[in-house]
C-alpha cells in the first residue's frame, strides 16, 4: 500500500513539474539564436505580469504564514539592464571584495587551481544564470521584459518569498553578520571564529524557504505541497535543485563552485523540509527566521539544529608573537563539514567524501601573508602561509583525512619532495615545495597541516594550537565562516540561479536531460 502511494505521488510530482514553465528560453538550454530573437513583452503582457505580483504575494503569505506588511515595488527591466545591474553590484559588493581576498586561500588549500581566475568566471556565471531577483536594498522585485508572464510566475513565487522575509527581518541586516576587519590579535581571532559563519547558514535558510514556496506554487493545482514529500522524494528534489546540466558555465566550474553555489538551494531545501515536517509552517518560516542556524553543520543536520546539539568549534591560541615579525594577518575561519566534504570529494571521490564528512568534529584555519613578498608575489598563493587544524570523531577518520590530504600535494605543487630525514616520527610528513615547507601531522583524532611556514615555526604553531583546545564538552559556535560558503553568501543576494529551478525545458515545455522514473512518461 505504501509503495503504491509512493509511486502515485511520484507521478503527480512528475506531472506537476512537467507543467511548470521555466522563466524563459534563457532558463533552459535553448537554441541561442532563438533565445536572442525574443522580443520585449507587450504593454498588455507587462500589465498582466505586474498584476500577478500581488496575487502571487498573497499565495506566498498564505503558504509561509509570513504577513504582508506592505505591497512590493515592481520593475520591468531589459537584458542590458540586468547585465549592468549585476556588474555594478559585483563591483560594489563588500562580500565580493572579501571573496576576492579569499581566493588565494582557496588556491592554497587546493580547492581552486592556481591559474583559475575567480572574478571573471563568477561574473560570466551571473550573467548566464540569474533567473530573477528581488533587490532588498530598493525593496523591488525585478521582472524580465523578454519573458512571457506565465513563464516568470514560478520564479516570482521564489523571489517574493524573499520580499516577505525582508519585511519580517530586514534581509540586508539579517543576512550579513560577518566581520569586515582583519584580525590582529588573539581576541579578534576568536571573535571572528565565533561570528563569521552565520551569514552563510542564513543564506541557506532564505533560499531553502524560497525553494519550498517555489515547489508549493508549482504544485498548487495538485493540492500537494513540499510537506507531503517522502524522504525518498526529498532526496530527488534535492538532487534536482543541485543539478548543473542546464548551465554550461556552472557544469564546467570547479567542484568547489558547483557545491558551494548550489548549497543554499539544495541543502537549504532539505533543511527547510525537515523543519517543516517536524515543526510545521510557523517554525519552518517565522521560527527559523527568528532563531536561525549558526553553521553549515546545522543545515546539513537539521535534527541537530532542532535539538540544539552543540556545534563543534575550536579555538585559536595567541600565535601572533610567533608570526607577526614576518607575516601580516590575512584570513582565518572555520573549516566546516561542507568544506571537508568538498575537499574529500575532490581528492578522494564522492563515496569517500560521503563516508568521511559526517565524522568531522571541528576545524579552523589561519592564513598569513609574508611581509617580504613583492607586490607581484602578493597576488599569488606563494606569499601565503597556511595552517589548518581539524578534529575528527575517531582516529580512523583522522588518518583517512590525512592520507587523502597528503595525496593531493603533488597536484598543488610542481616541485614536491618528501624529507623523511626531517620527520619527527611516523606521525609526521615533511615536504619541500616551491612555496616553502609543508608539515602534516596526526595525533589521535587531530590532524594538523602547515603550508608555507618553515618547519620549525610550523611545529611551534601546531603545539600551540593543540594545547589551546579544551578537552571538555564542545561549545556552540555562535556564527562562523567557511571558505566554500563565502562564495554562496556573496552571490546569495543576486537572485535565483537557474539550476535551482529543478528542470530542463525547451521553449515548447518538453523536458530535456531529465532522468525518467520507472513509469512510462513520468519524467522528473
Amino acid at each position: 500500500m505504501a509503495n503504491n502511494w509512493a509511486v502515485r505521488t511520484w507521478q503527480w510530482l512528475a506531472g506537476a513539474f512537467l507543467l511548470m514553465s521555466l522563466a524563459t528560453a534563457g532558463f533552459a538550454q535553448v537554441d541561442q539564436q532563438k533565445q536572442e530573437s525574443n522580443k520585449p513583452m507587450t504593454k498588455q503582457q507587462a500589465k498582466e505580469l505586474f498584476r500577478s505580483v500581488d496575487e502571487i504575494l498573497n499565495f506566498v503569505s498564505v503558504d509561509t504564514k509570513l504577513p504582508i506588511e506592505h505591497s512590493v515595488k515592481r520593475k520591468l527591466i531589459s537584458r542590458e539592464e540586468v547585465t549592468k545591474y549585476l556588474t555594478k553590484k559585483f563591483d560594489e559588493d563588500e562580500s565580493a571584495r572579501r571573496m576576492e581576498r579569499s581566493e588565494l586561500v582557496l588556491k592554497k588549500f587546493g580547492l581552486l587551481d592556481r591559474d583559475f581566475h575567480l572574478r571573471p568566471f563568477l561574473l560570466s556565471l551571473l550573467t548566464e544564470q540569474i533567473a530573477g531577483f528581488y533587490d532588498n536594498k530598493t525593496k523591488t522585485v525585478n521582472l524580465l521584459d523578454w519573458i512571457e508572464p506565465d513563464q516568470q510566475k514560478p520564479v516570482l513565487a521564489h523571489e517574493l518569498t524573499h520580499a516577505l522575509q525582508d519585511q519580517k527581518v530586514n534581509l540586508t541586516k539579517w543576512s550579513d553578520t560577518s566581520l569586515d576587519s582583519v584580525s590582529h590579535n588573539v581576541q579578534d581571532d576568536n571573535r571572528h571564529l565565533e561570528v563569521d559563519e552565520a551569514d552563510t547558514a542564513r543564506d541557506a535558510v532564505a533560499e531553502g524557504q524560497a525553494m519550498a514556496v517555489f515547489i508549493d506554487y508549482t504544485l498548487k493545482s495538485s493540492g500537494k505541497t513540499l510537506a507531503d514529500a517522502t524522504p525518498e522524494m526529498m532526496g530527488r528534489l534535492k538532487d534536482l535543485a543541485g543539478d548543473t546540466t542546464g548551465s554550461p558555465i556552472l557544469a564546467r566550474a570547479p567542484l568547489l563552485l558547483q557545491e558551494s553555489l548550489l548549497f543554499p538551494y539544495s541543502d537549504g531545501l532539505s533543511f527547510e523540509h525537515a523543519v517543516l515536517v517536524k515543526g510545521g509552517k510557523e517554525r519552518a518560516f517565522a521560527g527559523v527566521l527568528a532563531n536561525p542556524p549558526s553553521s553549515s553543520f546545522e543545515i546539513l543536520h537539521p535534527d541537530a539544529y532542532m535539538a540544539h546539539v552543540p556545534v563543534p568549534v575550536l579555538r585559536m591560541p595567541d600565535i601572533h608573537p610567533l608570526i607577526d615579525a614576518q607575516y601580516e594577518p590575512y584570513d582565518l575561519g572555520v573549516m566546516g563539514e561542507l568544506d571537508v566534504r568538498i575537499l574529500a570529494e575532490l581528492f578522494g571521490g564522492r563515496e569517500l567524501a560521503a563516508g568521511l564528512a559526517p565524522d568531522w568534529n571541528g576545524g579552523i584555519y589561519y592564513a598569513a601573508q609574508r611581509k617580504s613578498a613583492t607586490p607581484a608575489e602578493k597576488e599569488t598563493s606563494a606569499s601565503i602561509g597556511l595552517l589548518y587544524y581539524s578534529r575528527w570523531k575517531n582516529p580512523d577518520s583522522a588518518s583517512t583525512f590525512m592520507r587523502i590530504y597528503s595525496s593531493q600535494l603533488g597536484r598543488k605543487y610542481s616541485r614536491l619532495e618528501r624529507r623523511q630525514k626531517d620527520e619527527g616520527g611516523e606521525n609526521e610528513q615533511v615536504y619541500s615545495t616551491e612555496e616553502g615547507d609543508v608539515l602534516l601531522s596526526i595525533s589521535g583524532t587531530n590532524v594538523f597541516v602547515s603550508e608555507g611556514f618553515d618547519l620549525s615555526l610550523a611545529r611551534k604553531l601546531r603545539d600551540s594550537i593543540a594545547n589551546a583546545q579544551a578537552e571538555g564538552p564542545v561549545r556552540i559556535v555562535q556564527q562562523g565562516h567557511e571558505p566554500a560558503l563565502s562564495l554562496a553568501h556573496m552571490l546569495g543576494s543576486y537572485g535565483m540561479l537557474k539550476p535551482a529551478l529543478m528542470g530542463r525545458y525547451t521553449s515548447e515545455g518538453h523536458p530535456i536531460n531529465t532522468p525518467r522514473s520507472a513509469g512510462t512518461g513520468d519524467a522528473f
